[in-house]
């Protein structure tokens, strides 16, 4: 027990030493305020008023797309230099759910340019593959996709079978399939992974720069998903697919701390199209229990109704807060995995809870498409699958903790 306090005793003491002299502040900066801003009107009037008709024909959004990248929402952290609104993490955070609340589809375009394309390339990247490949992204003339996961392969990344020998002349051949990838039949540019040395496992696979115009590439059919609908997704593949030299991401052989890299960053982003899902339904189900009256007085002031109501709350300020400390971490370079798995873990369960929760209150009326709150349940789901599932999160979170694998 004795050994058990001292290690407490001091890990509190290392935790006192790295924040001494730091200064909690929960106000925005006009910066952020002003992105936040931009997203919001958005939103509001070109996101959410076609959403429905988008969820209802899996339509790509291309103009609206358009619209975010010229106002600086498909690079936020990306330099200026290099097409994008050169802003912070949390700026990020602000805008993505501000997108999400408008329309979670959307947000997931979003989310896939920003965190997993670009910032893999400005992390990785040399100075002619970020002039070529980000700028197009961060200006919304392009769309790029990040193709990880197989058909046979999905958490275990590892066990992927897509092959890329190099030849006598430097190149490298590619052959396999790719699975679930956002942007798929739209993309223009997409990072891939692919195993260079299967006997190094993890630590043979390389990441590459794909130009889908290319001889060898071919798009399948774009799958039927239960939300985030007008998000393209389909599964690639490659048929003696050439890349060149110059096209290899980073260093041979550091593909998959590429990968697990740019997750980190992508948690963030999926953690806060949660919250912005999550506050949509949350700010419906406000409204609707002040509006609709049962037994002579509105359902709102019934106990059961308040009480749902203070646990939504709960659950959603919660979860933006442990996102914007994930965000916040990340923008000081500072190591950020066990925080964003907890802030993706947190906000992802809050949205399904609140959603839930919002189509109950709701009643019939939750469950019909005359309504958002059935499309918001939808979405909801995905945020606990992609970019790592709700198990590996805590996977991930209790290894950190434990620092036992």
């Amino acid at each position: 027990m004795g050994g058990v306090l001292q290690r407490a005793r001091l890990q509190f003491a290392i935790h006192l030493r790295s924040i001494r002299g730091a200064r909690v502040d929960f106000r925005f900066t006009e910066e952020q305020l002003m992105i936040q801003d931009v997203a919001r009107r958005i939103a509001q009037e070109k996101i959410a008023p076609s959403a429905e008709h988008h969820d209802q024909t899996g339509e790509f959004p291309l103009a609206n797309i358009r619209t975010l990248g010229e106002n600086g929402l498909m690079g936020i952290e990306v330099p200026a230099e290099y097409g994008g609104a050169g802003m912070d993490p949390v700026s990020y955070v602000l805008a993505m759910i501000e997108i999400a609340a408008g329309d979670a589809a959307h947000s997931t375009i979003m989310s896939v340019n920003n965190s997993l394309f670009c910032n893999g390339i400005l992390k990785n990247g040399t100075e002619e593959q970020k002039q070529l490949y980000v700028r197009a992204i961060a200006e919304g003339r392009e769309i790029g996709a990040f193709a990880l996961t197989e058909p046979q392969s999905g958490s275990d990344a590892t066990a992927m079978r897509c092959k890329a020998i190099k030849q006598a002349d430097g190149t490298y051949l590619i052959n396999g399939k790719k699975s679930w990838i956002t942007s798929g039949p739209v993309a223009k540019y997409i990072v891939l992974f692919a195993m260079t040395d299967p006997d190094k496992h993890a630590r043979g696979i390389t990441a590459f720069m794909i130009d889908t115009a290319r001889a060898g590439f071919h798009r399948g059919k774009t799958e039927p998903k239960l939300g985030i609908r007008a998000s393209a997704t389909c599964e690639i593949e490659f048929a003696d697919y050439v890349a060149q030299p110059d096209e290899v991401l980073g260093e041979e052989g550091h593909g998959f701390k590429i990968a697990m890299g740019v997750l980190d960053a992508g948690r963030i982003g999926i953690a806060s199209q949660a919250i912005g899902i999550a506050r949509a339904a949350y700010e419906a189900t406000l409204t609707y229990v002040r509006d609709r009256k049962a037994f002579g007085a509105p359902i709102g002031t019934f106990q059961m109704t308040q009480a749902k109501i203070a646990d939504m709350k709960c659950k959603l300020d919660a979860a933006l807060l442990l996102t914007l400390r994930a965000a916040w971490l990340k923008g000081q370079d500072q190591r950020f995995t066990n925080e964003a798995a907890i802030a993706k873990l947190t906000a992802s369960e809050a949205a399904m809870w609140i959603t839930h929760q919002a189509v109950q209150i709701h009643g019939g009326m939750g469950y019909s498409k005359e309504m958002p709150l059935e499309r918001y349940f939808r979405d909801a789901k995905i945020t606990e699958i992609y970019e790592g599932t709700s198990e590996i999160q805590r996977l991930v979170i209790a290894r950190n903790e434990t620092g036992l694998r």
